[in-house]
């Protein structure tokens, strides 16, 4: 048979070899998420299972002030968690708005405490010592800071902060100010207002408890100003964040229209339960957070915040592709039960 190829003709042949590589190629990928979902859980395991002690760095004593712990009982109103990497020109200014806004509010209310925790992400330029000269003009009961050593992820930093605070409402933010930091009270009224109603009603009326006590989170929402945003952005970044929107829709379903705004507030109790839980270290844990919210039956609620563009955005191209390895990984570790989830 002259020319032949057997049982088999040329064009037969050929797809048959495409086939094989494209199955080898998803199967290579499959086994690659699977592992790295693997290694997370295992990784998330050792987290809780250390109990390594955490102390924090006092600049105007000797003596290091041992972390407290999210399990422990609040001992001050509200704690605002800012995660920092590389933010030593923009952190100071961030800083003084904040501290400025929470101590006219102690004045004006003597019930009112609060602390500050900056989690310096494994900055390479000056932001712990920008840090550390506000835990020196304030006391480290006001103001404190961890060091993660090296760089994890927002994160990992905002996940270390609230699970080492002391706060009954506990606020994460950015470090650029970009969010008023007097439109916490907006996320604060309607978690208050939801928690009290919660506790009137017959199933916990009666019991003693109090606000922090009731499993609530509130995310501050940019989804108002999106018209002004499509108008001003390149196309090329409309046409990303378009994608990446339909494919947190399809990953943590509907329900939050802005699930990437740092401003975030939850009761202790939400935190507690949300934040030993969240596994991813960077861009999406945010999205993670709202899928722990539905499955935990932790009601969200989406407030309108006000919010301006800050110079010096560490997002780039490669971001949103870690971003949607991010999402795939939630659907991968979550949807087989490689990743379980603590009540």
């Amino acid at each position: 048979m002259d020319g032949s190829w057997g049982f088999f003709p040329p064009v037969v042949s050929v797809y048959a070899l495409l086939s094989s590589l494209a199955l080898l190629v998803m199967l290579s990928i499959s086994a690659f998420f699977l592992e790295f979902a693997r290694k997370i859980g295992c990784r998330q395991s050792r987290d809780h299972s250390s109990g390594v002690a955490s102390f924090f760095e006092d600049p105007n004593s000797l003596k290091k002030v041992p972390c407290p712990s999210i399990f422990d009982p609040a001992e001050r109103y509200i704690s605002l968690i800012v995660p920092a990497f590389n933010e030593e020109h923009r952190l100071s200014g961030a800083l003084v708005e904040t501290i400025n806004y929470l101590q006219e509010r102690a004045q004006l209310d003597s019930s009112f405490s609060y602390e500050v925790i900056i989690v310096d992400d494994g900055s390479t330029d000056r932001t712990s010592k920008v840090a550390f000269d506000f835990v020196r003009k304030h006391t480290i009961d006001k103001v404190r800071v961890i060091l993660l050593g090296g760089n994890h992820g927002k994160g990992e930093a905002i996940r270390k902060g609230m699970l080492h605070s002391r706060g009954e409402l506990l606020l994460m933010l950015d470090a650029d100010g970009a969010t008023q930091i007097t439109d916490l009270q907006k996320l604060e009224s309607r978690i208050c207002e939801f928690a009290e109603k919660e506790l009137k009603s017959p199933l916990l009326s009666g019991q003693g408890l109090k606000i922090s006590d009731v499993s609530v989170a509130a995310f501050g929402s940019r989804a108002h100003l999106e018209k002004q945003a499509l108008a001003t952005r390149k196309w090329y970044r409309n046409f990303l964040m378009k994608g990446f929107h339909l494919v947190v829709l399809l990953t943590a379903g509907s329900g939050i229209r802005d699930t990437q705004c740092g401003f975030k507030m939850f009761t202790r109790t939400a935190a507690r339960r949300l934040f030993t839980n969240v596994r991813l270290k960077r861009w999406c844990f945010d999205v993670e957070l709202v899928y722990l919210c539905k499955h935990l039956k932790i009601p969200m609620i989406e407030i309108s915040v006000s919010w301006s563009e800050i110079p010096g955005s560490k997002i780039r191209l490669t971001s949103i592709l870690h971003m949607l390895f991010e999402l795939v990984l939630i659907r991968v570790g979550y949807g087989l039960g490689i990743w379980k989830i603590r009540p």
